[in-house]
């Protein structure tokens, strides 16, 4: 598919789906991790490790087991200087480390206070101006709009500021993905339309720089 000139939108059950897209992408591809949780628990840190869900950053830039990291050869499936993570919280246990691991880490916080559209554009110098693939873990929402999710945390963008940084950063990515909504958590469907709604403004110029 981008090989032929589109851009690929992934959705799935949770974020493990990182690791077919980097094993699917381009070799030289960055990424923009965009989640409430830096997902970087691995071997390295931590005795219990038995979900890639929580895992997938860390394994999708080579820290995990070969089994996971590394499979057919093919690791790291991101170069660590050309990833980036966008809207985790800031008592995130493993913050620190993902700072000194990655190209560039802003929690949310830090995202909102520096507005947007800087957010990307520190994202897009991380990732070299190249293309990118772009992750995006719903509940990097803040709870009180997005509920329905695995593991809601305070203190996480408004549907607006999730737009806006999508919008800025859709049109320079190669592609993206969007994962952990719960419908079992949204019996009425309301949530399930918040999330068509920021999907189809925020990635509405998807790839659209990089496929003209």
């Amino acid at each position: 598919m981008i090989a032929d000139g589109r851009a690929p939108l992934v959705i799935g059950g949770d974020c493990s789906l990182i690791l077919g897209a980097g094993l699917a992408l381009p070799g030289g591809t960055g990424l923009v991790h965009i989640d409430g949780h830096t997902d970087f628990r691995h071997p390295g840190n931590s005795d219990q490790c038995a979900s890639v869900a929580g895992e997938d950053l860390a394994a999708a830039v080579g820290e995990h087991w070969p089994a996971v990291a590394d499979i057919d050869g093919l690791g790291p499936y991101f170069s660590p200087a050309q990833t980036v993570h966008i809207g985790c919280r800031d008592d995130d246990e493993h913050l620190d480390e993902v700072r000194r691991s990655l190209g560039l880490a802003l929690p949310a916080r830090e995202s909102i206070e520096i507005g947007m559209p800087d957010a990307a554009q520190a994202a897009r110098a991380v990732t070299g101006n190249a293309s990118y693939w772009l992750h995006l873990d719903v509940d990097v929402l803040d709870p009180l709009f997005m509920p329905a999710v695995d593991s809601p945390d305070p203190g996480g963008l408004n549907p607006n500021q999730l737009v806006e940084l999508l919008t800025e950063l859709a049109p320079t990515a190669i592609g993206a993905q969007v994962t952990v909504f719960d419908p079992d958590l949204d019996p009425d469907g309301r949530y399930a339309a918040l999330v068509v709604d920021i999907l189809a403004t925020g990635l509405a110029d998807l790839g659209r720089q990089v496929h003209p």
